[in-house]
C-alpha cells in the first residue's frame, strides 16, 4: 500500500532513526516497502539499507519512485521520525483522498516563529506522502525530493513527525 522513499548522502545514523520508527508500520502491513535513495554517501549507509531489509538504489528519487510498489509514496529526510499514532492518520487519508498530505510537528521539534522566518525552510522537514502517479509526474522535472514537495499544495494528517536536525555543510 505504501513505499517509503528516503533520500539520503552520508547520513547512517539519521537513517538508522527514521528506519526504527517505521517498524509498527511494517509491522501492521501498512508500509509495503523501504527505499533508500542514495545521492553518493561515502559512509556506512549502504550496509544500514541493507541490514534493515530495504531497497538501496543510487541516482536519486526519481529511481526510487521508478522501484516503488505502493499506490501511495511517503518521502521522510534521513533523521526524522514518525510519532506513534501515523499509521492510522497515513491509512486514512489515502482511503479518501488523492491529494498529498505532509505531517504536522511534534511539540519538542516546532521552531519558534522568528527562526522559521530567518533560516532556510525544508520544504520535506515534515514529510511529505503523495501518491505514486503524482511523483512520478513531478520527478520528471524534479531533481531531488525536496525539490519534489517544494510549493506543493498539501493537507494537514493527523498524525506528528519529529523534524531531522538540519544538516551541516561538509566541505567536500
Amino acid at each position: 500500500m505504501l513505499s517509503v522513499l528516503i533520500e539520503t548522502r552520508n547520513d547512517e545514523e539519521g537513517l538508522a532513526r527514521t528506519l526504527a520508527s517505521l517498524i509498527g508500520g511494517a509491522v501492521e502491513g501498512v508500509v509495503r516497502d523501504v527505499i533508500v535513495c542514495d545521492t553518493g554517501s561515502t559512509d556506512q549507509t549502504h550496509r544500514v539499507a541493507e541490514h534493515a531489509g530495504c531497497h538501496y538504489v543510487t541516482g536519486g528519487i526519481a529511481a526510487g519512485i521508478r522501484q516503488a510498489k505502493g499506490d501511495w509514496v511517503l518521502l521522510l529526510e534521513p533523521g526524522s521520525r514518525l510519532v506513534d499514532g501515523w499509521i492510522d492518520a497515513v491509512v486514512a487519508h489515502t482511503a479518501r483522498q488523492t491529494m498529498a498530505a505532509r505531517f504536522s510537528r511534534a511539540r519538542g521539534s516546532r521552531t519558534p516563529f522568528l527562526a522559521r522566518v530567518f533560516s532556510g525552510n525544508r520544504a520535506l522537514a515534515d514529510g511529505l506522502l503523495i501518491s505514486k502517479l503524482q511523483a512520478a509526474a513531478a520527478s520528471k522535472s524534479a531533481g531531488s525530493a525536496e525539490a519534489i514537495a517544494r510549493g506543493l499544495a498539501t493537507k494537514r494528517l493527523d498524525a506528528e513527525i519529529w523534524v531531522a536536525p538540519p544538516k551541516q555543510r561538509s566541505p567536500e
